[in-house]
């Protein structure tokens, strides 16, 4: 049957050299087996060569899925590819469409270990050690479903000796009066009445549901890009208290706490949530105290807040946690660090 199966893949049956099937005795059967298990090897070399399919799907066992490349995603594909201790690994970035491929190579680098698709030309037959799902909420109309298909379809699943990687939000805890901690274990909002948070805490359930691992990041900035971006350069009032309190995270740290999870594997991230931030909460008014310290606000003003005492305080994001049992830390310890280097 492996002829036809070859013809296939465009290769004529000439190219097989067939043991023979007769005159096998005691003397020879053991070169007839080994010309057997060599026939078999043969086989598989020649399908690999001829179907680059073939050779895509035997290669994806120990291979990574990074599932939405937008910022975050973008910068975890850019470390694995620099990490020493993924080096042995080929990484998959997949996205809706290629609209954005070009930008996104220009932002990763060249490496042949690298490569771009969409979620339609990956089909569903490609299986992934690893999966990384940071697409954002925005792209999809299910998208607990969308998380749920990842990890069925996409990801080899608890059996692969892999993880499954959910990056999800901090604000699935809903809005706080009292400024009170929380962590890994606190209580989430009510997805009845916050159809937001809804998705977020529906498509943990999923993630968890197959054995993934959820990881509720903070509010992540660049230099460029965050909630003082918009504040300082909207000339609008800020909506809220300016001690309002705002955990904040550099998309950079949490791509490599993305990482951090797959580095400490199954066993330790299975099933699991953990609470990533920098550690230092800050305040409405000191995001933009700490963005005013950077050349590229030095020209901007303070803007007006129009919360009150009335107004929800917020909550203090406590990961100790997550921190030890992945091992990990962030680069910037705080925005005001990040943004002061920039003065």
């Amino acid at each position: 049957n492996l002829v036809p199966d070859l013809k296939i893949h465009g290769l004529p049956p000439s190219m097989l050299l067939l043991p023979p099937t007769s005159g096998v005795t005691p003397s020879n059967c053991q070169g007839q087996t080994r010309r057997s298990a060599m026939k078999s090897l043969s086989i598989i070399s020649l399908l690999q060569l001829a179907s680059p399919t073939f050779a895509l799907a035997s290669s994806m066992a120990s291979d990574i899925a990074v599932v939405g490349c937008g910022v975050l995603g973008t910068s975890l594909c850019h470390q694995l590819l620099a990490s020493p201790e993924f080096s042995g690994r080929s990484i998959t970035g997949i996205t809706k469409t290629n609209n954005r491929h070009e930008s996104i190579l220009e932002k990763v680098g060249s490496n042949e270990r690298f490569s771009l698709t969409t979620a339609e030309e990956l089909g569903t037959n490609s299986k992934f050690k690893d999966v990384v799902f940071c697409a954002p909420p925005s792209g999809f109309d299910d998208y607990p479903a969308a998380v749920e298909d990842a990890a069925t379809n996409i990801w080899a699943g608890p059996s692969g000796g892999g993880s499954f990687v959910f990056t999800s939000s901090g604000g699935i805890y809903g809005s706080s009066q009292a400024g009170e901690t929380v962590n890994e274990d606190s209580p989430t909002a009510d997805p009845e009445t916050n159809p937001r948070s809804a998705k977020l805490i529906n498509a943990e359930k999923a993630c968890i549901k197959q054995g993934g691992c959820c990881l509720r990041l903070a509010g992540l900035y660049l230099l460029e890009r965050g909630a003082h971006n918009y504040w300082l350069n909207s000339g609008k009032d800020v909506a809220g208290r300016p001690d309002g309190i705002i955990n904040l995270l550099h998309y950079d740290d949490a791509a490599s706490s993305c990482m951090a999870a797959l580095s400490v594997g199954p066993t330790v991230v299975s099933g699991r949530t953990f609470l990533i931030s920098d550690g230092n909460p800050t305040t409405r008014k000191g995001i933009c105290e700490s963005a005013l310290k950077a050349k590229m606000y030095a020209d901007k003003t303070m803007p007006a807040f129009t919360g009150g005492d009335s107004d929800p305080l917020g909550k203090i994001y406590d990961g100790s946690v997550s921190d030890a049992a992945l091992k990990w830390a962030p680069k910037y310890a705080s925005f005001d660090e990040f943004m002061s280097s920039f003065a």
